[in-house]
C-alpha cells in the first residue's frame, strides 16, 4: 500500500526534468499519474519507464497555452477516473532573447502564455471537481526568480515567476474553505533541459553543481504526502554552491 494510492495526479511539463522526476516520485508512492507535454515520445517513454517500474501511468500531449486544449484535457482526466486529486504545474520555459535590450512583444507573451497562463487554465479546469471532492493539492514549480529577481533570467520569466507565487497564495486565501491547498516550490538552478536555452549555457562543471530533478521530485512527493489538513504554502531551495550569490562565468554581467 502506497501513501497516495488511488490519488490521481496531472503532471504538466512531464516529459523531462522536474516533471518527470516528480511523476515517479509520485507514482512510486502510488498515485496514478497522468503525464502533460508538447512531445510525444518522452512522454510515451516516461509512462512505459514508470509501468515498468510497477506504477500506473497514461499520457495525455498538451500546450498549456491554449485554453482549449487545457479544458479539453481535464475533461478526459475526469472521465476517465472521476478525479484529479494532485495538480502539479511544472510546464515552464524562457525566450533566448530575454533582456530590455532584444526581448520582442512575441516574446514577452511566449513565456507568459507557459508560466503563467499554462498554471491557470489548469487550475481553472481541475478546481470544480477539486471542490466537489472537498480536497486536492496544486504544486506550482516556480522558480528563485519568483522571489528574488535576477538579471540571469530576464524580466519575462521573472514577472511570470512572481506572478505564480501570488496566485497560489490567492489559491489558498479562497479555496482553503474548500479543502483546497496550494504549494508553490521556489527552486534555485536545477540541471535540466532548459539550460541549453540560455543565451550562454552553464558548463558541466556548474551543472554539477546545481540541484537535481530528483531533489525536487523527492520534494513534491514531500508536499503531496502531506495530510489533508495540513498546507504547505512555499517551499525555497538552491543549491548549496548558490550562483544566484556566488555568481559564474556564464552568467551576464550588466
Amino acid at each position: 500500500m502506497g501513501t497516495l494510492d488511488g490519488k490521481v495526479a496531472w503532471i504538466t511539463g512531464a516529459g523531462s526534468g522536474i516533471g518527470l522526476a516528480g511523476a515517479r516520485e509520485l507514482a512510486a508512492a502510488g498515485a496514478t499519474v497522468v503525464l502533460s507535454g508538447r512531445r510525444d515520445a518522452p512522454l510515451a517513454e516516461a509512462a512505459a519507464a514508470i509501468t515498468a517500474a510497477g506504477g500506473r501511468a497514461e499520457t495525455a500531449a498538451l500546450d498549456v497555452t491554449s485554453a482549449e486544449a487545457v479544458a479539453k484535457t481535464a475533461a478526459g482526466i475526469l472521465e476517465r477516473h472521476g478525479r484529479v486529486d494532485i495538480l502539479v504545474n511544472n510546464a515552464g520555459s524562457n525566450a533566448p532573447r530575454r533582456y530590455w535590450k532584444n526581448m520582442t512583444p512575441a516574446d514577452w507573451d511566449f513565456v507568459v502564455g507557459v508560466n503563467l497562463n499554462g498554471p491557470l487554465y489548469c487550475t481553472a479546469a481541475v478546481l470544480p471537481a477539486m471542490r466537489g471532492q472537498r480536497d486536492g493539492l496544486v504544486i506550482n514549480i516556480s522558480s528563485w526568480a519568483g522571489k528574488f529577481d535576477t538579471l540571469l533570467t530576464g524580466p519575462a520569466y521573472n514577472a511570470t515567476k512572481h506572478g505564480l507565487v501570488s496566485m497560489t497564495m490567492s489559491l489558498n486565501i479562497e479555496e482553503c474553505v474548500n479543502g483546497i491547498r496550494g504549494t508553490v516550490i521556489c527552486p534555485g538552478e536545477v540541471a535540466t533541459p532548459i539550460m541549453a536555452k540560455r543565451p550562454v549555457p552553464p558548463s558541466a562543471e556548474e551543472m554539477a553543481r546545481m540541484l537535481r530533478p530528483e531533489d525536487l521530485g523527492r520534494t513534491i512527493r514531500f508536499v503531496a504526502e502531506m495530510p489533508a489538513h495540513a498546507c504547505v504554502h512555499e517551499i525555497l531551495m538552491a543549491p548549496t554552491w548558490n550562483r544566484m550569490w556566488l555568481g559564474g562565468e556564464d552568467l551576464p554581467k550588466r
